[in-house]
């Protein structure tokens, strides 16, 4: 068994702690990796094993160890709905794609288990971003007015590893790729290595960032296995709106995110209903009054 934390040129393993809200948060520095796994395990091993049942997913959602921000997020999330939803398996290689502060990645890392993979990728700082400010020596309180150092998604994924660690919690190691959104994919993994791949509440920001989404799409679709699984979940836009209330409603009509992904050779297999609100008007970031967002979670599969 390994337990390193090094910095690799391209791809690196981690693990975190809180949830960021759309894809315009920063980005990270490349890769690093900490593993309570060695690198011979964390194969995929998905032909004889089931998925987890309710009950296993049930104890999941409710471990001791999980943060109260992550219950605080489940929530609005409703986690035992969206992992029988996914129906990932243990031992499976999965790829959280635009992971923020790492919820969802944790939830997979939890369910998949030591002898699989989780990557969680995020899209990496621009050049004209400011430099990390450095903290006092000696863990020192910063002084007023100099603004504390940014957490970055390496920093966090890291601490959600190390804390599962320490509670001795069975879950797959953590691999963190700072790669921009057009190719999403870690090159160790993008020729038909992966059995998942989630992308939660943020495809409609590839609209306003101008991502090449049918690049993206096509990598996704290409780092699957044949038999592999592509969910996304979004917040759901209004009729011949398409992408295009990306940046302001941060919203995407669902047939419009349907053709762009079928586009790509991938088949819809199932559509989840346990985030949908029909009394959402859709017109307006935040429903006014007060109410969850209508959102829609479909599952692909690459043929």
């Amino acid at each position: 068994m390994t337990n390193a934390f090094l910095l690799r040129g391209s791809a690196v393993a981690l693990a975190s702690a809180v949830l960021f809200g759309c894809a315009s948060r920063p980005a990270e520095p490349p890769m690093v990796m900490t593993s309570a796994t060695s690198s011979s395990t964390a194969t995929s091993t998905t032909t004889t094993v089931n998925p987890l049942s309710r009950a296993q997913i049930a104890a999941i959602v409710a471990s001791p160890d999980r943060s109260q921000a992550d219950r605080t997020n489940d929530q609005r999330r409703h986690p035992e709905d969206l992992l029988m939803f996914i129906g990932a398996k243990p031992g499976w290689t999965a790829l959280d794609v635009s992971t923020g502060g790492g919820y969802t990645t944790e939830l997979l890392a939890r369910v998949i288990g030591p002898t699989g993979m989780v990557w969680a990728q995020s899209q990496p700082r621009g050049p004209a971003a400011a430099p990390r400010p450095a903290a006092p020596e000696g863990g020192a309180p910063a002084p007023v007015g100099m603004p504390a150092p940014q957490r970055t998604a390496a920093d966090v994924l890291a601490a959600r590893s190390a804390a599962m660690k320490a509670a001795g919690v069975p879950a797959a190691p953590i691999a963190y790729a700072a790669l921009k959104f057009d190719n999403p994919v870690p090159p160790e993994v993008a020729d038909s290595k992966l059995d998942l791949v989630t992308l939660m509440f943020n495809y409609h920001d590839f609209g306003f960032l101008g991502v090449d989404r049918a690049q993206a799409n096509a990598a996704i679709y290409k780092a699957l296995k044949p038999g592999g699984f592509y969910v996304i979940a979004d917040h759901a836009g209004r009729a011949h709106t398409g992408i295009s209330e990306s940046g302001t409603l941060h919203r995407i009509e669902e047939s419009f995110l349907r053709s762009e992904v079928e586009a790509a050779g991938f088949r819809l297999v199932d559509e989840g209903d346990f985030l949908r609100n029909p009394n959402d008007p859709r017109n307006l970031n935040t429903p006014n009054p007060p109410q969850p967002k209508d959102e829609f979670v479909l599952k692909f599969v690459k043929p």
